[in-house]
């Protein structure tokens, strides 16, 4: 019989543009060998660089879907996006404490704590924040906050990389998780990414950072990359060794329509990697 590919459960909202989201998600994870269920928390109606419209489901909805995935499925790895609401965070963790009681080994859980739109848009109601401090981080395998989130989560301005760390730092060992703390945002000659673990512990991952991009869903696709690798069964540090030069690949393969920018999630394959203009 053919090996089964391991399973990953997004918990996210929907992006009709396909660039972020559960869409973005499911490529992700079908690129890198995963098989990948989703939990829809909201649907909205956006493009790069715009947000029109946010409609969540109701908390009771989002469980559902969560609850029966676990049913139905030996979920590896659980990854969850934007959340949007206090009410639909609960609701994340409450299911999966259900889910997870007498499981010998638990999903490991990676939290992208989506809050901005890289539009400025607000993706995450203001209570919501103190949800996640209380109820999602704790139960973290891992936290990717980009600058903004890292910003938000630690109650003060980053611009620097010392400060991300230092940041990054109080809080994994505040929750007692780790925490790959993305440093795009800050346009240096190298996108650097540090990984942060309760004790000090620490790891550096850097690539050119391309320039004139729209990083539309690029947060999204990094940590979905990160647990579909996990759930092949990789450490967390080859992990994100390996989820980093694929989504740097997907911004250096990216498609280009019109006036829009898309992430190419498909770019390993020789097909796109040869037909792609770079």
């Amino acid at each position: 019989m053919r090996k089964q590919s391991p399973v990953v459960l997004s918990i996210a909202g929907s992006d009709n543009s396909g660039g972020a989201g559960i869409q973005a998600d499911l490529k992700t994870i079908t690129a890198l060998g995963g098989y990948g269920l989703t939990a829809v928390t909201c649907v909205v109606a956006e493009v790069p660089g715009r947000v029109e419209s946010i409609q969540a489901l109701r908390a009771s909805v989002v469980a559902s879907q969560i609850r029966l995935s676990f049913e139905a499925f030996p979920v590896a790895v659980v990854k969850t996006g934007m959340l949007f609401s206090s009410a639909i965070i609960r609701a994340t963790v409450d299911t999966l404490l259900l889910v997870r009681e007498g499981m010998r080994n638990p999903p490991a859980l990676i939290v992208d704590p989506v809050m901005v739109a890289s539009s400025g848009d607000a993706l995450l109601e203001a209570d919501a924040v103190a949800a996640y401090r209380k109820h999602l981080l704790p139960m973290a395998t891992l936290v990717t906050p980009n600058l903004d989130e890292l910003s938000i989560l630690a109650g003060c301005e980053i611009r620097t990389v010392d400060a991300m760390v230092a940041a990054g730092m109080q809080l994994a060992n505040q929750y007692g998780t780790a925490f790959l703390l993305k440093g795009g945002h800050l346009k240096g000659r190298l996108a650097t990414d540090v990984l942060v673990a309760p004790g000090g512990l620490r790891a550096d991952f850097s690539a050119p950072f391309i320039r004139g991009v729209d990083p539309h869903g690029t947060g999204c696709t990094y940590s979905s990359a990160i647990a579909t690798v996990l759930a092949r069964g990789a450490s967390l540090r080859d992990a994100v060794h390996e989820a980093k030069h694929y989504i740097t690949g997907a911004i250096r393969h990216r498609y280009k329509y019109k006036h829009t920018e898309a992430l190419n999630h498909s770019w390993m394959t020789d097909d796109h990697r040869t037909s792609t203009n770079l």
